[in-house]
């Protein structure tokens, strides 16, 4: 016997019932419980010995009640493409595939695409529904199609204002309201001259991006300008931060630790390099952990986790918080702390990476100990820059520093002194 599809997630527009295909609407029909929001629970006819659950707030309270149904013929309602941002994303975490059956109708990028006459594979699809607004910043470049799910009515207006403030000013938002049903309508203007402060509650927003002369756009590669960062001097310089990205050689998904943090700097362009990356910032001194704080929203990674405290001990805390180990480990500061290196070294999983910089000779002689003990790469980076001598100009060299990057063996044992 085979495995029972027992749950139906049936994705559904402002058109209600008229625009559910045949097997959508037998899904509905059939089904001995249905959930969803209120508002879809109207969309669709009542049917007689049907239970109908709204969901409560939170919605995840709803989930044990809801597999507890496992074997039922249980359907969910939602909007639009239920896999796309939508509770068949989370739902299938929850369920297997091989128990689902998802039946989506048209997503709001789709409507809203189809509406201005954007091909849908040129636009960055993204949601701001629930979480920072910040997040769009990585995603600001000249002449980029952003089609973004607001959180409500205010979002619009929100957004308008972080463009004016980042230089972009003269892209423009269309908001789409209710697309789809008898309610759909449209807002258009510059976010110069937007004046909106509220709008419906459901809607997507279009934004075609247009950057004003020094406009502050996040470049591709690695390496920010220092001066974007807020900092007190405990910053990686921009020539060596790019140096130390490409050892630390991000991939998506990846996690990595930045240990003695300071600006946060290392952690957030890490998770710059793809949006599904992130980073748990290691640091102790307060002032600096605040100003990570602002770097990570002002960059557009407000999901930057923080750890407070001081390396190795911090460490530890979060191998007892069960945190997953981290795909690459760097360490900025605190190099010559008894045990932190192998602390580091030993969280790691077989592959990781790990580098780390020093420029005292004492922290040096770490890293040359280090080398010793378990290879990998030393360099040494020595970075001068032209300033003013009197009258003239002369190369101003800055303290070398020393880098050191290795991979940890699939056949590696634990630290040893």
């Amino acid at each position: 016997m085979g495995t029972v599809r027992w749950l139906s997630i049936v994705g559904i527009g402002e058109d209600g019932w008229d625009g559910l295909s045949p097997a959508a609407r037998a899904a509905v029909e059939s089904s001995t419980v249905l959930y969803g929001g209120a508002r879809h629970l109207d969309l669709v006819p009542v049917v007689s010995g049907q239970k109908r659950l709204p969901w409560p707030s939170p919605m995840t309270d709803a989930f044990s009640g809801l597999l507890a149904r496992r074997g039922q013929r249980v359907c969910v309602l939602a909007s639009g493409d239920p896999s796309w941002y939508g509770i068949g994303a989370t739902l299938s975490r929850l369920v297997p595939a091989a128990e689902t059956t998802v039946i989506p109708a048209a997503s709001a990028f789709s409507l809203a695409a189809s509406r201005l006459g954007w091909p849908l594979q040129d636009c960055r699809c993204l949601t701001v529904h629930g979480r920072p607004l910040e997040m769009v910043v990585p995603h600001l470049q000249p002449n980029a199609k952003l089609l973004l799910l607001s959180w409500d009515g205010t979002t619009p207006a929100k957004l308008a204002a972080l463009l004016r403030a980042r230089g972009f000013g003269a892209s423009r938002l269309t908001v789409l309201e209710a697309m789809g049903g008898p309610r759909e309508d449209r807002l258009e203007a510059a976010a110069d001259a937007w004046t909106a402060g509220q709008v419906a509650d459901l809607n997507t927003i279009a934004l075609d991006c247009v950057a004003a002369p020094g406009a502050r756009v996040l470049p591709l590669a690695p390496g920010l300008p220092d001066d974007w960062f807020e900092h007190d001097g405990q910053i990686t310089k921009r020539e060596v931060r790019a140096v130390t990205l490409s050892f630390l050689a991000p991939r998506r998904g990846e996690l990595l630790w930045d240990v003695g943090a300071g600006s946060g700097s290392i952690g957030i362009e890490w998770m710059l390099r793809d949006p599904a990356n992130r980073a748990i910032a290691v640091e102790h001194h307060p002032e600096r952990i605040a100003r990570i704080l602002t770097n990570a929203t002002a960059f557009g990674v407000p999901g930057l986790t923080l750890a407070r405290g001081k390396a190795p001990a911090a460490l530890a805390g979060l191998e007892l918080d069960g945190l997953e180990r981290p795909d690459a480990i760097f360490i900025g500061g605190g190099l010559t702390a008894d045990g932190l290196l192998a602390a580091c070294w030993d969280a790691l999983p077989p592959g990781g990476r790990i580098a780390a910089n020093a420029v005292t000779l004492e922290s040096e002689a770490v890293l040359f100990d280090a080398h010793k003990r378990l290879g990998g790469e030393l360099t040494q980076i020595a970075v001068a820059r032209a300033s003013a001598v009197g009258g003239f100009r002369g190369w101003r060299a800055a303290m070398p520093v020393t880098l050191w990057r290795a991979e940890k063996p699939y056949a590696e044992g634990a630290w040893t002194a």
